[in-house]
């Protein structure tokens, strides 16, 4: 089977293929290798002389405001981050400057904020902060402890960080080159509380020194991602003007009138939350792109690595020919492609601003789901690149083992995943989406102890495509799109409906529990529920494709998706009678011929993602590359002499 390689890189480019290009072209001019074996100290240096250069490009003004000197594409900005996968400390402090302080700025800013700081945040004239996290209030955000206190004599407020449970814990930019950051803090006025709100906090100097009343300290070495500076900060009875607040959703009169466009405390603390999920998609998406480059690295020398005989021949075989092998990596870029699928929709969704607030709640419960599934498989994925490899990819030159740092805390940061899943589950349960007045698991279990729960199922854009093929179908045959994809919808509506039994038994007096008690039910409906809106993404993809091999091709990687993804849950398909054993060895055999049949395209598949070729260092791939096409001169000699 032959492919277009041009139309399926298209393809995988997708709606912002402008943006990508224009990545590769300006990437192309610039050096923004990553540091080696540099101190800490030197490593932050180098980092931030790269974020510099890559501030010059003009690609990280692409989501700012067009009248303050951006291009007003939101979902290009994000798309831009997943082009550096190659320098995880330089995305990541990317990430930290244009994605999280900037954005917070945009999105909770008023015109008063944009005018006086956005061209400084683009231009990194202002480098800054996004503090949000603290010791004591990691995920639970509408519980932070720092205070912000009206003073209306002086028209200021007061920023304190009241004990050390309230430090502001982690954050990126902070320990040495931030200069201002967002502070989000309970807001108080009058002596009361209006709940979480952001200022805009200056913390240093312009020559680099802390400012009265800021404790700036070092967190220190860390596993990965050391050029980028995380650091901890506390507040001693600092103060800052009125005009320091966001006050987009909530405002501060000179005499302390406390003053919002939304009533409820909860549902304002929501929105707020809301508008600041680029980050998490962010993070979803630079994730998938490191899982792409361990990818290519593996898969290339899988294709170049030989190892023992093949009796009857003085030939050695070559690695990637052997089953065990392709069942190590060919699943995972199965896996990639549909993630990759799903990535796109939800940055499409991010970028069209959702018009009501049930979209915007299913938006927010989407990124929550694929930031989760997409970070655990870039954990999973790079380790078993890593021992595809053998020693190989344990070198520091290969780059596996950096991949495998810099992407280990992805995991758990910009919401741990864990948390994550069980509000993807929340969200799909009924009337869930209407309540705003808490977000933890107390919270949760007193809803469940008021509220009737049944279940919803949300329908992505692409479902009037995947009811179509449902309704046209009516084999029973594992290899038929109609089937699948009845079986993912069948498993998310099974067990949406028992975690719903499971919690109607909640009452007031034993809620918490109930809702203990299901949590590993809770989290399998958020995967499951995860797993087939991302099927349905692929599906999506594959219709768009208008070449034909290609898109035979795709449903081939798409078909190996569905069955490795059926047979890792085979024990729930058995125990609640979804497949028989005998479907269940069929799916096996199936698995392994699908990657059989995908192992002479393996390469070119992941290549077609189109990372930047100046990520790809590692010796042991762009040797391969070198051999093949050296192979290939030869193979094409021989043919036309």
């Amino acid at each position: 089977m032959g492919f277009d390689a041009g139309e399926l890189t298209t393809l995988l480019d997708g709606r912002w293929k402008h943006v990508r290009d224009q990545v590769r072209e300006a990437l192309a001019d610039v050096d923004l290798a990553p540091a080696d074996d540099l101190d800490t100290e030197s490593h932050r240096a180098h980092t931030l002389e790269q974020l510099r250069q890559l501030a010059k490009t003009g690609v990280p003004a692409l989501g700012f405001p067009t009248e303050h000197g951006g291009s007003g594409d939101t979902g290009g900005s994000v798309v831009s981050l997943e082009m550096l996968p190659g320098n995880l400390s330089l995305m990541v402090k990317s990430g930290v400057q244009w994605g999280l302080f900037g954005g917070a700025v945009v999105a909770l800013g008023t015109e008063r904020h944009h005018e006086r700081y956005l061209r400084d945040i683009i231009s990194l004239e202002l480098p800054g902060c996004f503090a949000m996290t603290e010791t004591g209030h990691g995920s639970d955000v509408q519980n932070l402890r720092t205070t912000a206190t009206y003073d209306p004599e002086s028209q200021e407020f007061v920023v304190h960080t009241p004990h050390e449970s309230a430090r502001k814990e982690y954050i990126g930019n902070a320990a040495r080159d931030g200069r201002m950051a967002v502070v989000f803090a309970q807001l108080i006025t009058g002596g009361e509380g209006h709940g979480v709100h952001a200022l805009l906090v200056p913390i240093r100097d312009d020559n680099g020194n802390p400012l009265p009343g800021v404790q700036i300290t070092d967190c220190g070495r860390k596993a990965g991602l050391n050029g980028v500076d995380n650091g901890r900060i506390v507040f001693d009875q600092v103060r800052v003007p009125r005009e320091a607040l966001l006050n987009r959703y909530g405002d501060v009169a000179p005499d302390g009138t406390y003053s919002s466009p939304i009533a409820s405390k909860g549902k304002r603390f929501f929105t707020m939350l809301g508008t600041l999920i680029r980050g998490r998609v962010s993070v979803a998406g630079t994730a998938g792109s490191a899982t792409k480059l361990a990818l290519e690295i593996a898969l290339r020398y899988g294709e170049a690595r030989r190892q023992f005989g093949r009796p009857g021949t003085e030939d050695e075989v070559v690695v990637l020919d052997y089953l065990a092998h392709q069942r190590k990596l060919l699943p995972a870029l199965a896996k990639t492609f549909a993630l990759h699928f799903a990535q796109e929709e939800l940055v499409a969704s991010l970028h069209d601003v959702p018009g009501d607030e049930r979209a915007q709640r299913e938006l927010e419960s989407r990124a929550a789901g694929l930031k989760a599934l997409t970070t655990w498989h870039a954990t999973h994925t790079i380790q078993t690149c890593r021992e595809a490899c053998g020693g190989a990819g344990y070198l520091s030159e290969n780059q596996l083992a950096q991949l495998k740092a810099d992407t280990d805390v992805f995991t758990t940061f910009e919401g741990d995943n864990t948390v994550l899943l069980q509000l993807v589950a929340k969200g799909l349960l009924t009337n869930y989406k209407d309540q705003f007045d808490d977000l933890g698991t107390l919270g949760m279990a007193k809803f469940l102890a008021d509220q009737f729960v049944g279940a919803v199922i949300e329908r992505t854009a692409t479902r009037s495509l995947v009811q179509r093929i449902i309704d046209g179908s009516g084999k029973d045959d594992i290899l038929d799109r109609g089937w699948q994809l009845k079986v993912f919808d069948d498993r998310e509506r099974h067990v949406l409906d028992g975690l719903g039994r499971r919690l109607r038994k909640a009452n007031r007096s034993n809620a918490f529990e109930v809702f203990n008690n299901a949590q590993d039910h809770v989290l399998r409906a958020g995967r499951v529920h995860v797993e087939r809106v991302v099927l349905e993404a692929f599906v999506g993809a594959i219709e768009r494709c208008r070449d034909r091999e290609t898109a035979a091709l795709l449903n081939k990687v798409c078909d190996l998706f569905v069955l490795s993804t059926i047979e890792e849950d085979r024990g729930w398909f058995l125990e609640h009678e979804r497949i028989s054993p005998r479907r269940s060895k069929a799916i096996t055999e199936v698995v392994n011929e699908l990657c059989r049949q995908l192992r002479p395209h393996a390469v070119d598949l992941v290549t077609a993602f189109g990372i930047p070729r100046q990520w790809l260092t590692a010796p042991i791939a762009t040797g391969a590359e070198a051999d093949r096409q050296e192979t290939q001169r030869a193979h094409d000699r021989a043919q036309h002499p």
